[in-house]
């Protein structure tokens, strides 16, 4: 299941990110990494950005980004 799929307000946990380097690179230092808890918080209503939480943190991303996150619930 990707993180653009995911319900509101419902964990997942982060099994794989496949998608550019450089993007990887920008997750990561977002803490959005393999075995981390994420939470789908709002999706803006154009449905393009969504803001996420992951261990705490706050972060917006794009919906397109989302589907390169693999994500399990929990």
């Amino acid at each position: 299941m990707k993180l653009s799929e995911i319900p509101l307000n419902k964990n997942a946990k982060i099994i794989k990110v496949e998608c550019s380097d450089d993007l990887k690179q920008r997750f990561y230092s977002f803490g959005i990494i393999k075995g981390a808890t994420v939470c789908v918080e709002t999706v803006s209503l154009a449905k393009n950005t969504m803001e996420i939480n992951v261990e705490d943190t706050s972060i917006g991303i794009r919906v397109e980004e989302a589907k390169t996150i693999e994500v399990e619930m929990i």
